[in-house]
């Protein structure tokens, strides 16, 4: 812990990452975005994932419809403290500093709420369908403009699944498959054409989950091209794809939530 506790960014190393990068991010297809392996001393993430909650060892916010089954956790104090760290780090103005070098975008301000993001964990069976982000932070009256991904999963082998999918605009193709290892880095932009998700259910074995630290940074308003209405987040269907609740599911609606919440965290 020591170790993620007496890291800081530091801009003689990420401002030339950023420089090296920013073509690349800025011509990415289908959408802007931007892929980095080894992102971080792995000294740093090894605390971070040894305390990393189990499913049934904090307060995750659960998601289980036909559309999403995840774990997901913003309150820091349900967290360690090298994971509040490492949080606060991303948060902390030397990595802003950084991100709006790489994708050019102005006047960023991260999000101390961590709404939407913070942890994530998806068990397996689990899954995210293609979707496009809420654009709107609701508290802080901002727009959501960028995205940042942290895997990890150490020894994540390619029969596991959970790769994050990039789709194109008219969600007619599947452009890039990223597999979520341990510590890659992922960033796009937030717009109404970043089609992604991990659609496909998690076939990891019964004792790993996809696990991931999710970052989203904001402006006060945004380019008139990218201006739309205020929306939550979209899911949107692959071809042929459809959503069916599960047994499970159908039977949540008609269960009181107390006893849906005892059965949920057994499973």
């Amino acid at each position: 812990m020591q170790q993620t506790q007496s890291f800081t960014f530091n801009r003689d190393e990420l401002l030339p990452l950023a420089d090296s990068l920013r073509e690349s991010f800025t011509k990415a297809s289908p959408f802007r975005h931007v892929v980095i392996d080894d992102f971080l001393p792995s000294e740093v993430l090894e605390p971070v994932l040894a305390e990393f909650p189990e499913p049934r060892d904090a307060e995750w916010q659960r998601f289980d419809n036909a559309k999403e089954i995840k774990l997901a956790l913003a309150d820091t104090e349900r967290m360690g403290p090298a994971t509040r760290h490492l949080l606060a780090e991303f948060n902390g103005q030397v990595f802003v500093d950084f991100l709006e070098r790489l994708s050019g975008i102005e006047h960023l301000v991260s999000d101390p709420h961590y709404d939407g993001g913070g942890l994530h964990q998806i068990k397996p069976g689990g899954y995210l369908k293609v979707h496009v982000d809420f654009n709107r932070h609701r508290r802080l009256n901002l727009d959501r403009r960028l995205n940042g991904l942290l895997y990890l999963n150490k020894d994540w082998e390619e029969s596991y699944g959970g790769h994050l999918q990039l789709w194109n605009k008219d969600m007619t193709r599947c452009e890039h498959k990223i597999l979520p290892v341990f510590n890659r880095f992922v960033l796009f932009a937030t717009t109404d054409d970043a089609n992604h998700g991990h659609p496909e259910p998690l076939t990891c074995p019964d004792d790993r989950a996809r696990r991931s630290m999710a970052l989203y940074y904001y402006t006060n308003g945004r380019p008139a091209d990218e201006t739309l209405d205020e929306h939550d987040t979209k899911f949107k269907q692959r071809p042929g794809e459809e959503w069916k609740s599960s047994f499970r599911q159908t039977a949540k609606r008609w269960v009181p939530p107390a006893l849906a919440d005892l059965v949920s965290r057994r499973g």
